[in-house]
């Protein structure tokens, strides 16, 4: 299957990917996104820990039913963990491609 300099390299691949993966999720824990609801009314600002931060509601919500307003802090959030979920897919998605040997489908880490 593998010699032993076949393993080698693909030893020193895997040590390089882990590197990779490591400032990849320290970069992703440190990022932080906007969701949004209501063309911009509602704002949640959340890290990439997934932690809110920040909730911002225009004034003009304010006088409007408490329902559509916890429906837009719900679509907010919700808009913001999707947008953490495809940061995450982008940057760690790649790593590792290049990687020789491994099945298709096979992700990082085990």
């Amino acid at each position: 299957m593998f010699n032993k300099g076949q393993l080698a390299g693909l030893m020193k691949q895997a040590t390089a990917m882990q590197e990779n993966m490591k400032k990849a999720q320290e970069e992703l824990a440190n990022s932080e996104v906007v969701g949004a609801a209501g063309s911009g009314l509602v704002k949640v600002t959340m890290t990439g820990k997934h932690m809110v931060k920040r909730i911002e509601i225009d004034p003009s919500l304010l006088a409007d039913d408490k329902d559509m307003l916890e429906d837009m802090l719900t679509v907010a959030i919700n808009d913001a963990t999707r947008q953490l979920a495809e940061n995450s897919e982008a940057k760690m998605g790649g790593l590792s491609k290049g990687m020789p040997g491994l099945p298709g489908g096979m992700k990082f880490p085990f």
